[in-house]
């Protein structure tokens, strides 16, 4: 039954896809997404999310958030496209099953921290037009030290389509209680790799999991066998604490994980990360059990 709800969903949404497209779009933003070249839906450029998208921090403030593409300390080394605000939305399936997990950790003096969540087409397209431009290297340093950037596409470091835009997908870490907050980030200060030993990475506050996140290296594999140790043994963490709550892991990233079943499988959407964005009329949300 779950299934079936979640696809009905998706279907009422393609259905409303056409009279989407229509709405206006901000000044400076991707006018439309990339063809898909298959059957799923592209929600248009929608200014409002479907219901059924809520702020995690309505679900669940305990859970920290260090949304990177909101500040220029990401692979482009610039603000990305669509976040116009430092916030995490997700469906709302999605963000009980983490407060479900956040509670687990807590419990053994963690806590999750998450980099990215819903991620609108419009911020997709900024990632694919970076990736074109092959004399844009100011992060080389830090985030793909190894790889040729004219690589990215081949070995699927950055897609037309992301699973970020159907709402279900997460990054996140986890960070050790109390935790200091990471510090800002200086734009041009001297770069380190994201493989480097941790002490001598960008100072994330997280636990150490052998990479730093959006390292595109294959040491970012969750189970690389080269990442041993107490490195390999806090990724396991993360991974069984949050498979226990309905979570499925992208083996190529330790960080990268979504909910099943999706919400909306099949429906990419482009609505901007922002307050203004939700349905927020029902003030904040029950979590659920």
């Amino acid at each position: 039954m779950p299934r079936l709800a979640a696809a009905l969903r998706g279907l009422a949404v393609t259905a409303t896809a056409v009279a989407l497209t229509a709405a206006a779009v901000p000044q400076g933003e991707a006018a439309a997404p990339r063809a898909s070249g298959g059957t799923a839906a592209v929600a248009g450029t929608a200014a409002k999310a479907p219901e059924e998208f809520v702020a995690l921090r309505d679900v669940d403030p305990t859970i920290r958030q260090e949304m990177r593409y909101f500040t220029p300390h990401n692979f482009m080394g610039v603000p990305v496209t669509g976040y116009r605000q430092p916030l995490c939305i997700l469906t709302r399936d999605a963000a009980r099953a983490l407060h479900r997990a956040q509670r687990s950790f807590l419990r053994r003096g963690y806590t999750l921290k998450v980099y990215d969540c819903y991620r609108p087409q419009r911020a997709v397209d900024h990632f694919v037009d970076w990736a074109e431009d092959l004399g844009d290297q100011r992060m080389k340093g830090e985030f793909y030290p190894r790889i040729d950037k004219s690589t990215l596409f081949r070995d699927g470091y950055i897609a037309e389509k992301s699973g970020h835009s159907r709402g279900s997908t997460v990054d996140l870490t986890l960070v050790r209680l109390p935790g200091p907050p990471t510090r800002p980030y200086i734009p041009g200060e001297p770069l380190a790799k994201c493989y480097a030993p941790k002490a001598q990475r960008f100072p994330d506050n997280s636990l150490d999991m052998g990479t730093g996140f959006d390292c595109f290296d294959t040491l970012a594999h969750t189970l690389n066998p080269r990442v041993q140790g107490r490195q390999r043994a806090n990724r396991l963490l993360l991974k069984q604490g949050l498979e226990r709550a309905g979570f499925r892991n992208y083996d190529k990233e330790w960080w990268h994980y979504t909910f099943t079943p999706e919400t909306f499988p099949d429906t990419y959407f482009d609505f901007p990360v922002s307050r203004r964005s939700l349905n927020t009329g029902h003030g904040a949300l029950d979590p659920g059990h």
